[in-house]
């Protein structure tokens, strides 16, 4: 039987860079055999956690599922069937979009046990990606200035607890406009920015590719 690939869009945006590196790993599943779908989260109407706890009581059945009903319901569903995860969202302001992070808290929270430690009613082990695109270069993100890397390491380690594994894959210096001349931005180099657009960033649709490839073969 064919895997199940399911890629989850959480920027605004369906055709840019992180939908684009999203559908590269689609089609490395795909190339592999894998049944594959996007989904864009910002097409939705759908809330974080609202804590109702729900997901925690002792009736039989809850642990695991989402009680909340709106729509993002389908997709928690789809992802729960998935044989692997590929989600991806820019970084805005220091972390993942509001949506992803919504997201996050609805996929992640009715599997999470209150036990000490912490476990687990995830029934299977599948790989999930995280991927990350952003503005700034990998040599500010180690400078200190404003790290995000706590946060990726946090997300990611969610994940794995929950679904049995997790890797992160960071694209940087993204290009944020089709023509720089028709915005206010004289901090970044517009013709920098369309080289590394050519020369860097099918790099990382190839590194993206070869996680969805990795990932259909997963056992």
């Amino acid at each position: 039987m064919a895997k199940k690939v399911v890629a989850i869009n959480g920027s605004p945006r369906k055709t840019w860079n992180t939908a684009t590196l999203l559908q590269n790993a689609l089609d490395g599943a795909a190339a592999e055999g894998a049944e594959v779908e996007m989904v864009h989260l910002y097409e939705l109407d759908f809330k974080g956690c609202v804590s109702c706890f729900a997901c925690k009581s002792l009736r039989p059945g809850a642990a695991g599922h989402c009680a909340m009903r709106d729509g993002l319901s389908s997709v928690l569903d789809l992802a729960a069937s998935a044989d692997a995860l590929v989600l991806g969202s820019p970084i805005y302001l220091g972390a993942a979009t509001g949506e992803f992070r919504s997201f996050l808290e609805r996929l992640a929270f009715p599997f999470i046990t209150y036990t000490d430690p912490p476990a687990s009613v995830f029934t299977r082990s599948i790989p999930v990606g995280i991927i990350y695109t952003m503005n700034v270069t990998e040599e500010f993100l180690h400078s200190g200035q404003m790290d995000f890397r706590p946060g990726m390491a946090i997300t990611e380690g969610m994940l794995a607890r929950v679904f049995g594994h997790a890797e992160t894959m960071c694209s940087f210096d993204t290009l944020q406009f089709d023509d720089y001349s028709k915005v206010h931005a004289p901090r970044f180099d517009a013709e920098a920015k369309a080289r590394r657009r050519r020369d860097v960033f099918p790099d990382d649709c190839a590194k993206a590719y070869a996680i969805g490839a990795r990932f259909a073969q997963w056992h």
